[in-house]
């Protein structure tokens, strides 16, 4: 039997996809996180991890605990 001619890996591993923050195509294991369990290319998200960082980053910096909380008066 023929199996490499059977599976066809190489569309799974050598997928590219583009990501839709930042528009640069990047490769879909390497470049984005998995969102879902599996092995097909609809379980990696659409953002690739560099921007995935930056939103967070930028989430969490913006947040600040102590705005709405103020030493009771009584």
């Amino acid at each position: 039997m023929d199996l490499d001619g059977q599976i066809k890996l190489g569309h799974l591993l050598f997928a590219d996809r583009k990501c839709r923050t930042c528009g640069v195509e990047k490769p879909l294991i390497d470049g984005f996180y998995k969102t879902k369990k599996g092995s097909t290319p609809s379980c990696y998200s659409y953002e690739c991890k560099e921007c995935t960082i930056k939103r967070i980053v930028k989430l969490r910096k913006d947040k600040n605990p102590f705005v709405d909380w103020s030493y009771p008066d009584w």
